[in-house]
């Protein structure tokens, strides 16, 4: 994952509420103020908004420059545009509502906390009509006690007030079954710098985690997959706990069109969204070919977008420029088609804008729902009017390579450092002895937490990890290591202690205890335990892969999409039981169980073409 630039997602912070004039828990009406509503009078050219980020590059493309070229993609269609800076999401809502502009430019969780201001009166309903990018490039870090996401519970995690982490954290919480009010906010002033998020971990102690931006994540911990050593202004032990890379599906970067504009000037608004598109085409296509030995035409259109950006935002054109457009995933048509239509995809316009709702209500910045509108295109219109190239509808496809046991589930008695740098969330469900179907009635619940985990977190794999009990394994190991002679065991019944060769053996130890049966040191006779874990793995294996079938049936009768290759099962026998040595029923059913683990994996098992068609 690149690293975005500073001012680059600075620009993401301010679009949405400028601390100046936004507390958290307050009405966005407050910030925007008394503003008269007008209709739009100017349309020649036509104002449209853009923001500091690599999607509205495309823009720029499309457009020729801020004002349209009559060889751009738009002048050929016929419009004539002029590009506006938006970084000041307050002030595109005032102009929205005045008239001056009939669009918004900004993510839907931002829609949403305007939506209670911009949906006031009918003629200026938000009508989403083009998603252009997800967002990618942010992190929140975490101090060493922090090793998933279940563990922010009770803590303090230091946020921006308003900014695009907002949403970020939602998702978090979301993923571990949290609410807000399971943790505390520490809002902070601005994004960065010495009122920042970053700023406040360094100098409280008692910060158990803040959402930053690339720069200072690096700051913090040094890079995405590192620990801070507490050297050159790292934070000791500190690490990334969760990331937009993973997170891949969590900010969805839109365009909205003023309901009365939209009406009366539909066609337009679909020859603004046919050029984006075929920008996008044009962009994805160069970036590629750039990457692969060099593109003078889109070494062209990142010199154009740093001349609008300037190059305190974009010093360089080769690493910065690029670094920006890479930073995010083009949806193209095929995305468009899925996040407007398909009422399957729980990424799309409907379950976004229900949590876009749900924070703006529950986070005080409306008091009531007001709905977004959908545009409601012709998809196959657009590709026809934008001459795309792109198909209209991408056909499913698996996306993960198959992972091993081993990176899904390290052995937390060997590799414990990898398997919590690994683990985003985990949760569990029970089952009972030799089960191994998984009817929905009982599991649904458990299912769809992990089948929309699955969507919000993109780039991570959904591990189903199959588990036994251990008791039957341990009982044969005592009888058969003492009839060999190799097992001693002396006190009383209830406080036994054992030697292996003379040696101190724990039976809580359990991968010393496996080790001792694969080398042979504990069997003999009919009591040889060497079968016992080859036949646990065996049956865990089996029931993993239930599990795993279950969830996408369970998904299929539901009506909901899940990518079947995000979804990968691991026999994992008696090799980590949740009571090592059970002395009862109840130790024993702790251990019949099924984890799921959403997992982070590196960038060579995930198709990179995923987004960007």
């Amino acid at each position: 994952m690149r690293l975005r630039k500073l001012l680059g997602v600075l620009a993401l912070a301010a679009m949405v509420l400028p601390c100046s004039e936004a507390v958290a828990g307050n009405l966005f009406a407050d910030a925007v103020g008394p503003v008269k509503v007008a209709p739009v009078e100017k349309t020649d050219p036509l104002q449209v908004p853009f923001i500091i980020w690599g999607g509205d590059v495309a823009t720029f493309n499309a457009n020729g420059g801020l004002k349209t070229k009559t060889d751009s993609i738009y002048g050929k269609m016929g419009l004539k545009l002029k590009l506006t800076p938006g970084d000041d999401f307050i002030g595109q809502v005032r102009a929205y509502l005045k008239g001056e502009s009939p669009f918004l430019r900004g993510t839907m969780r931002m829609i949403g906390m305007a939506s209670e201001v911009i949906s006031a009166q009918e003629s200026t309903k938000p009508v989403v009509f083009l998603q252009l990018t997800w967002s990618a490039g942010d992190h929140m870090v975490a101090r060493e006690g922090v090793k998933t996401l279940a563990d922010l519970k009770g803590k303090t995690i230091a946020l921006q007030r308003g900014g695009p982490h907002v949403g970020m954290l939602d998702d978090a919480l979301r993923a571990a079954d949290l609410k807000w009010s399971d943790v505390t906010v520490e809002w902070c002033d601005e994004l960065t710098g010495p009122k920042g998020p970053a700023a406040l971990f360094r100098s409280n102690p008692k910060i158990a985690a803040c959402c930053v931006i690339s720069p200072d994540m690096v700051g913090l911990v040094g890079g995405l997959e590192s620990k801070g050593t507490g050297a050159e202004g790292t934070i000791k032990a500190a690490r990334v706990l969760v990331s937009t890379a993973q997170m891949s599906r969590s900010i969805a970067d839109v365009y909205v069109c003023r309901k009365d504009f939209f009406d009366a000037n539909k066609e337009l608004v679909e020859k603004f969204t046919a050029g984006y598109l075929k920008s996008c085409e044009q962009i994805v296509k160069l970036k590629k070919e750039f990457e692969k030995g060099g593109s003078k035409p889109y070494i062209n259109i990142l010199t154009m977008a740093q001349g609008i950006y300037g190059k305190e935002v974009l010093p360089t054109v080769e690493i910065d420029a690029h670094g920006l457009v890479s930073d995010c995933s083009f949806v193209g048509l095929p995305g468009n088609k899925s996040f407007f239509t398909d009422e399957a995809n729980l990424s799309g316009f409907k379950p976004k804008m229900a949590q876009a709702l749900e924070l703006a209500v529950g986070q005080g910045y409306a008091k009531g729902r007001a709905e977004f509108i959908n545009a409601g295109f012709s998809y196959e219109g657009l590709a026809k009017a934008g001459e795309l190239k792109a198909p209209v509808v991408v056909a499913p496809r698996e996306r993960f390579a198959e992972m091993s046991g081993d990176d899904l589930f390290p052995d937390a008695t060997v590799d414990l450092e990898k398997k919590e740098a690994s683990t985003i969330v985990s949760f569990t469900v029970f089952f009972k002895a030799n089960q191994n179907e998984f009817p929905h009635e009982e599991y649904g619940e458990s299912f769809m937490r992990a089948i929309k985990a699955a969507s919000t977190f993109g780039n991570a794999v959904i591990a189903v990890g199959g588990h036994g009990d251990p008791t039957l394994m341990l009982r044969k190991v005592v009888v058969g290591g003492m009839k060999k002679g190799t097992l001693k065991r002396t006190g009383a019944k209830g406080s036994y202690v054992y030697t292996l060769e003379g040696k101190p053996f724990d039976l809580e130890n359990t991968a010393e205890v496996i080790k001792a049966i694969e080398a042979g040191k504990v069997t003999k006779g009919t009591d040889n335990p060497m079968a016992v874990p080859k036949a646990l793995r065996k049956l865990s294996q089996e029931r993993a892969d239930n599990v795993r079938s279950a969830i996408i049936e369970f998904a299929k009768a539901k009506g909901v999409s899940v990518d079947p290759s995000q979804i990968q099962a691991v026999g994992l026998g008696p090799r980590e039981p949740e009571v090592a040595k059970p002395t009862d029923v109840a130790g024993m059913k702790k251990n019949m169980r099924v984890e799921f683990r959403l997992v982070k994996v590196s960038p060579e098992s995930i198709n990179p073409a995923d987004f960007d068609f």
